[in-house]
């Protein structure tokens, strides 16, 4: 080895070790601002049938809801929480 090259090692592993640390904390930031996408009623403008997405089936199909948070169109089950007695 080079006498040049014993002091580059060091600060390249650190320079790598804080590049994936900063790829890590980037990855993890987006994951938690992430949210399901919501649903919704679709009506066919051909026959009128209904069908529940989250995007529309196709072309011929228009948004017949307001988005819904629950999956499959149902609104959120609501969880009460008594305090004890």
């Amino acid at each position: 080895m080079a006498p040049s090259c014993r002091f580059c090692l060091p600060h390249c592993w650190l320079r790598r070790a804080a590049a994936g640390l900063a790829a890590a904390l980037a990855l993890v930031g987006s994951a938690a601002l992430a949210a399901p996408a919501p649903w919704y009623w679709w009506r066919s403008q051909v026959d009128g049938a209904r069908v529940c997405a989250q995007t529309s089936p196709g072309p011929g199909w228009q948004q017949d809801s307001a988005p819904f948070d629950g999956p499959g169109c149902r609104p959120r089950t609501r969880v009460l929480v008594l305090p004890p007695r």
